[in-house]
């Protein structure tokens, strides 16, 4: 392809960059760019030239490298260079799986490595740090033209103390990487599954609240009730089922300080509620078993083989046997590695706070349809032989994150565990980042299988005294960061809860999520959702 005709890649500018891009040609003489709906190459340019400037910027689109919240910061030209330069790397590397063979040599590893998010490439860019000019073929980043762009993106609901909030927003790590929201956020998949399914929805409600305030918004607002922030449970009553001897200490990201408080949360596992004449069929009614089969299989050694890698010792005998018998011999006589044996632990994590007693986007509550969805998903895995646990969190305050032990990985799935989960009633906040944390170490410790996923059901919204909005986004992600980091896969579904797209990939950040509006709508979604976690921890373990 020489000259014109950069048109014609639109289509692997989209599927590299997870949303609907055009190419066209650039101004004679200038880099190429991108302002989020197109991405300007050189149309004389080489094949190989327009193939790696598009892989370039398609990458920094799918990363979250250029969202308006790092965008405000690059308006000068130098610090649009530095972090370019830095930045680059680390989107490519991040959307690997999707850069054709020729393209995965623009990576520098060594550079890509120096941060894991945006907001760490920009701090870089703004520090007195030696940073490299960027290639040539990086292009270039033109801040005013992506502010532009998206100012003007039409929105459904606009709410102007949402859109002051977000205007001074001092956040900025949110970065999606090559496993970001491949159902519902960055993925080619997911962006046309999120239009099949309507799953973006605009929140219409208030701001965020102070810290002290109670946390969680109501949304209310949407079906004409006022806009308030709220908990449905008194503080006394989360403290009287708690648990001796299970009180754990977990750290918090402070992102105002960018440091770790120590110690700063107390989880408590308290004993779960018991109602009487409540029970939930233990079956999947959503048909989630077929979809999950072929997930969380391990290497097994199977016998009497057709074909494989050694000699069974006994069939090989008893095949001599039949033949010095003059009958004919059975040609299965090798020792094959196949993936018949389940290996994957699963603990669902489901958020029972305050704010998922409200109404849900299609009908009922949010906390019924994701309620719902935790009972398919435990029924299926059990019943295809996974260890399983599932385990409700809400918090009343950093020294109060109650999490609620519904099955543990070494109980039975009977009745008894469905009268838990139907007793369950919403009530308090949600200090997501710490039940994340204490997932994690459960699993880990508990899991007893080398493949691990956290699945957390939760609306997205993260809050709890002295636990606002940018903060306690900030310290989910980087609580899921850190579960990743020790070869967990995780997942974020949000089921039935009308939180913006945005919001969620503040709080969930890299991490696989989707937001699906009915609990039946989950089994056209859930194997693309567990096949992209489940790679993203293999490829973080190799």
């Amino acid at each position: 392809m020489t000259g014109g005709g950069v048109e014609r890649l639109g289509l692997l500018a989209s599927a590299l960059s997870g949303r609907a891009v055009q190419v066209a040609p650039v101004e004679p003489g200038q880099p190429a760019w991108t302002d989020g709906r197109r991405i300007f190459v050189d149309a004389d340019g080489s094949t190989r030239d327009r193939l790696e400037a598009l892989a370039v910027q398609a990458s920094l689109l799918a990363a979250g490298s250029l969202e308006p919240d790092v965008a405000r910061n690059l308006e000068r030209r130098r610090t649009a260079e530095r972090y370019l330069a830095r930045e680059g790397h680390r989107a490519l590397a991040a959307n690997e799986h999707l850069l054709p063979p020729p393209l995965r040599s623009l990576i520098d590893r060594k550079l890509a490595a120096h941060g894991d998010s945006p907001a760490a490439s920009l701090a870089a860019a703004l520090s007195r740090e030696a940073i490299a000019e960027p290639p040539h073929h990086f292009g270039a980043i033109r801040a005013r033209r992506l502010l532009s762009s998206y100012e003007h993106v039409p929105r459904r609901h606009p709410d102007p103390l949402l859109a002051e909030l977000e205007e001074d927003e001092t956040d900025v790590g949110t970065a999606t990487d090559l496993f970001s929201s491949p159902v519902g956020g960055g993925g080619a998949l997911g962006r046309w599954l999120q239009r099949m399914l309507k799953m973006v929805r605009q929140l219409d409600g208030g701001g965020p609240p102070g810290a002290d305030a109670p946390t969680h918004r109501s949304r209310a607002g949407t079906r004409g009730g006022s806009n308030a922030a709220f908990s449905t449970r008194a503080a006394g009553s989360l403290e009287e089922t708690a648990v001796e001897g299970r009180l754990t200490k977990y750290p918090e990201w402070d992102v105002h300080r960018q440091r770790y408080r120590p110690e700063w949360c107390t989880v408590q596992e308290v004993e779960p509620p018991l109602k009487a004449s409540t029970s939930l069929s233990v079956s999947d009614p959503y048909g989630l078993r077929r979809s999950l089969a072929r997930f969380g299989t391990g290497l097994d050694s199977c016998h009497r083989q057709v074909q494989g890698d050694d000699i069974d010792i006994d069939a090989a005998v008893e095949g001599r046997v039949d033949v010095m018998a003059g009958s004919a011999p059975d040609e299965r006589i090798y020792i094959d590695s196949l993936r018949r044996r389940r290996d994957l632990a699963v603990l669902l994590l489901l958020d029972i706070s305050g704010s998922v007693a409200e109404p849900g986007a299609t009908g009922g509550t949010v906390h019924e349809h994701q309620r719902a969805a935790a009972a398919a998903l435990t029924v299926a895995l059990h019943q295809l032989g996974d260890r399983v646990a599932l385990y409700a969190f809400c918090s009343q305050g950093r020294s109060a994150v109650q999490l609620v032990p519904v099955k543990r990985f070494d109980d039975d799935l009977d009745g008894l565990v469905m009268r838990r989960l139907r007793s369950l009633v919403p009530g308090a906040y949600s200090r997501l980042g710490a039940a994340i944390r204490h997932g994690a170490a459960v699993l880990e410790k508990r899991g007893g299988t080398s493949r691990r996923l956290l699945v957390v059901l939760s609306d997205g919204l993260a809050y709890d005294h002295g636990y606002e909005r940018v903060y306690g986004a900030a310290d989910a992600r980087r609580a899921l960061a850190e579960a990743r980091r020790q070869g967990n896969a995780c997942l974020c579904l949000s089921i039935g809860a009308g939180t913006d797209a945005e919001e969620l990939r503040r709080v969930f950040g890299s991490a696989a999520h989707a937001a699906i509006p009915r609990a039946e709508q989950l089994r056209h979604v859930i194997g693309p959702l567990f096949r992209a976690a489940i790679r993203s921890a293999e490829v973080r373990r190799r």
